[in-house]
């Protein structure tokens, strides 16, 4: 039996990779938050999963905790086989690759210390680096686009549209706080646990993108929901936005043959979950 600890555990992927890694019979530990013990034994394969999201510019200190501090003491004290660390695909917001259709993972990344985000994209760049600089070759990176379950997620853009189809209207449309042209990259978290899996036993490069390897825009989202829902869903706001590039998982693709599901094709499901609940 494989053993795995699951660092970040009460998180919403942790605690869904740490169930997912039990039932395919892995032998797993989660440590508490404030646990520093465990970092002395034998963790055998480590996924990191501790860190902030939504609320990293009100908790500047706890996100650079997160995402570095205890990751340098895993590296530095621990015993362990192998490593993923979870990163972010935000990190290519940044980067200035003019025109550049598809980013992959060894686009150059452009990091300003000065711009209030980047403390955010800095802390996950400082925690990758480690990995590549400190394991002797073990540490895995797995950069996640907008990882997505439904509508009982704690917080997330789709989330919360799926939430609202739920709401008592007297017409049939929703305004929505958002602009048409938004496009996101949407993968499932089902999806994201067997790349996991496959990146901590099989992996042998240092960065994978988890991805859906498409974007998806508000407009394309909003068309599909309403007629799914049998409303109609508009977004306020007018501003154009340029297109963020597409993420490239071609290499999870050709080395796992790794297909993840698009979000437009789950849709249905997740409608059908949404409003019966």
């Amino acid at each position: 039996m494989t053993q795995a600890t699951v660092v970040g555990a009460s998180g919403f992927i942790g605690r869904r990779l740490l169930a997912h890694l039990q039932a395919t019979g892995w032998d797993c530990r989660a440590p508490a938050r404030h646990d520093r013990v465990f970092v002395r034994e034998d963790l055998g394969t480590v996924f990191y999963c501790a860190g902030l999201t939504a609320d990293y510019a009100r908790r500047p200190h706890d996100t650079v905790r997160a995402h570095v501090g205890l990751l340098d003491e895993i590296l530095e004290h621990a015993q362990f086989d192998a490593l993923v660390y979870l990163s972010s695909t935000r990190l290519y917001d940044s980067c200035k690759a003019s025109g550049a259709q598809t980013i992959g993972e060894d686009a150059a990344l452009c990091l300003d210390p000065a711009h209030p985000r980047h403390l955010y994209d800095l802390s996950k760049a400082l925690g990758e680096s480690l990995c590549r600089q400190v394991s002797g070759g073990r540490a895995r990176v797995a950069r996640l686009s907008c990882v997505y379950a439904g509508a009982n997620d704690e917080d997330g853009f789709l989330a919360g549209l799926l939430r609202r189809l739920r709401e008592p209207r007297a017409v049939p449309m929703l305004a929505i706080d958002s602009c048409a042209d938004a496009a996101r990259d949407y993968v499932h978290v089902d999806d994201v646990l067997t790349a996991l899996a496959l990146i901590a036993t099989r992996g042998t490069r240092p960065v994978y993108n988890v991805a859906a390897g498409a974007n998806v825009s508000n407009a394309q989202l909003f068309a599909h929901l309403g007629t799914l829902a049998g409303c109609e869903l508009r977004a306020l706001r007018s501003d154009p936005l340029p297109c963020p590039a597409t993420i490239s998982i071609e290499r999870m693709r050709r080395e796992f043959d790794w297909q993840p599901r698009p979000l437009l094709e789950r849709l249905p499901g997740l409608v059908r979950e949404a409003v019966s609940c």
